[in-house]
């Protein structure tokens, strides 16, 4: 199983970071905070191309979670990036049913196969 979901889309960068935005609020979800990595290492000297981390949440979603088992805050919030590399721009993100494997004695259910669908709606959507 793969730890991510990735595309490359022919959008423009800073579109794309709109629509993924766009896209979160629909599927009921809430835009925490956007890192813009670039900006932050540019600040420190180093050169990296378009970089956002984009941080969003559903309460309930992270209720049931932190409910099972409190460590699964580590993998919270989730995350969709979207950065540029070699003239691509590409949308990523964890794909949520990996966390059986990271907490294997959570009965997590069916919830991070519906989340994980969720999310790679969001990035096609996105694209």
């Amino acid at each position: 199983m793969e730890f991510d979901y990735t595309i490359i889309t022919l959008k423009s960068f800073d579109e794309v970071v709109q629509n993924v935005q766009d896209e979160i609020a629909k599927a009921g979800m809430r835009v925490l905070y956007i890192h813009d990595v670039q900006k932050t290492l540019s600040e420190k000297g180093f050169k990296r191309e378009p970089f956002m981390i984009i941080e969003f949440c559903n309460a309930k979603f992270a209720n049931e979670f932190l409910n099972i088992d409190i460590k699964i805050g580590l993998c919270l919030p989730c995350k969709i990036n979207v950065y540029t590399k070699d003239g691509q721009t590409f949308i990523s993100g964890m794909r949520p049913v990996i966390l059986s494997q990271f907490f294997p004695q959570a009965e997590l259910g069916e919830r991070p196969k519906e989340i994980d669908q969720i999310i790679q709606n969001i990035i096609n959507n996105a694209k």
